[in-house]
């Protein structure tokens, strides 16, 4: 990992013929014939509608102004590095606090370094703020090979932290994001200060699988249990692609705008009162553009996908550091979260939250940045 240390200078300039080539695209775009029936933008259940995608294309088409967006993104410094061979891309947030600390902010799929843009001036009077992008995601690309998983994933991102003269560093992390701060306590428990975990109910799907049941839930809650996981799993088809089928897929998503922006926006529907919020109900319709936007200029939508081929194929287990102090927050909450994930209460610092789901740094901005700000307060 010490081939090129050199942190370059960045600055996001999508060409203009890329973005007339979107545009060119979304107007020729060759739509699937409505099913007689399904008319209902808000009926989510066999994936995103028809007359909702019609009108996110419109607003992408006519309404979106990417320059906009792109001069706003580039209001923070930013960098690449080449570690172990692969380009990274870091968004770098200096904070004016001479007493701030260093916080790394990773993100999963369908997220990008996007997801955390109204964050950072939430956080700035308190930590340096560092978003690097996992590799095949945004500008953490082409990806130079095949192995990228995340234990050298996360070995790499300590490898960036140390280019950037922090020894010392919190973390935060959400989605496969959350895997990585862990996975950072796990691996440098003396670097790292403390892990602050963000999630949804969905993390309950994991329950079973890379986390066991505990013994002490009920008959009642291990039905529960097996409801909600049952739940998620019809919402998974997206995953089974990428985790065995990335190339297929990628080629779509690669060729489509509408298909990458199908593909994304449906996972940022969220559940209300047992209903779904349609996604721009959920966070900025232009936010959610953005991110699907740089999916689409850096062709990441295929490459992204590698990341849970490897994950699925390397058999690595997620670690947890237990003698590194370690904040929950969970959106969305639902009872047995605490009860399946921390029965024994070991986690010090456990919040939950009625508001949001999957992407808080999106959906409740100001919850999520309170959160983070107390939890790390109270062990520095």
């Amino acid at each position: 990992m010490t081939e090129n240390n050199a942190l370059t200078p960045f600055r996001i300039d999508i060409p203009q013929a890329d973005v007339d080539d979107l545009r060119r695209r979304l107007t020729h775009t060759r739509w699937p014939i409505p099913v007689p029936g399904r008319d209902d933008r808000t009926d989510f259940s066999r994936g995103i509608p028809l007359v909702y995608l019609k009108e996110l294309t419109d607003y992408w088409l006519d309404g979106f102004d990417w320059r906009a967006q792109e001069g706003e993104l580039n209001e923070h410094e930013q960098f690449t590095t080449v570690v172990d061979g692969q380009r990274f891309h870091l968004v770098h947030a200096r904070s004016a606090n001479p007493q701030a600390i260093a916080l790394i902010l990773n993100h999963g799929w369908p997220g990008s370094f996007v997801e955390y843009q109204r964050l950072l001036p939430l956080l700035a009077d308190q930590f340096h703020l560092v978003i690097p992008s996992p590799p095949g995601f945004g500008f953490s690309t082409p990806l130079s090979g095949t192995g990228w998983e995340l234990a050298r994933t996360t070995q790499a991102y300590a490898e960036v932290m140390t280019r950037l003269g922090y020894e010392r560093f919190a973390a935060h992390g959400t989605d496969i994001g959350s895997g990585i701060a862990m996975r950072l306590a796990a691996m440098y428990p003396d670097r790292v200060i403390g892990t602050h975990i963000a999630c949804d109910p969905r993390v309950l799907g994991l329950v079973g699988d890379k986390f066991p049941v505990p013994d002490s839930l009920s008959d009642d809650e291990i039905a529960q249990l097996e409801a909600v996981r049952t739940a998620d799993a019809a919402d998974r088809g997206y995953l089974m692609m990428h985790n065995h089928r990335p190339d297929t897929i990628g080629a779509a998503l690669t060729d489509s705008p509408v298909g990458q922006l199908a593909w994304i926006a449906e996972k940022f529907k969220t559940r209300a009162t047992g209903d779904y919020r349609t996604p721009d109900e959920s966070v900025d319709r232009d936010q959610l553009l953005t991110n699907i936007s740089l999916y689409w200029f850096t062709h990441s939508g295929s490459s992204s996908a590698q990341f849970y081929y490897e994950a699925e194929h390397s058999e690595i287990d997620l670690l947890m550091a237990p003698g590194v102090p370690a904040g929950w927050a969970v959106f969305d909450t639902h009872p047995l979260i605490r009860r399946a994930m921390d029965p024994a209460k070991a986690i010090g610092h456990w919040s939950e939250f009625t508001e949001g789901g999957h992407f808080p740094a999106m959906e409740e901005t100001e919850l999520l940045a309170d959160d983070i700000r107390t939890f790390f307060r109270g062990i520095s």
